[in-house]
């Protein structure tokens, strides 16, 4: 496979990926029997992209991709606000 630098940034590091693995909220997340069916009928379809956008709109599914990106692009500790 030959990327171009621009489809290389769009990957995350294996070993980033590994730390989804390792998150209890996220394994809490997947526990949901509905986020669990979004996620197979998003792997099953033939149209990917269409069911994509739609699912974004599901609060349950906005939560599963906000959690994963979390994990693998933590916001930086300046743009976090104290408690």
């Amino acid at each position: 496979d030959i990327l171009s630098e621009e489809d290389e940034r769009d990957r995350v590091p294996l070993q980033k990926l590994k730390l989804l693995g390792e998150s209890e909220e996220l394994r809490d997340l997947l526990l949901n029997p509905h986020l669990r069916q979004l996620l197979l009928t998003i792997d099953q379809a033939q149209d990917k992209s269409s069911l994509m956008r739609k699912f974004m709109q599901e609060p349950l599914f906005v939560e599963f991709a906000d959690c994963c990106l979390r994990i693998v692009e933590p916001p930086e500790k300046e743009n976090i606000l104290p408690e």
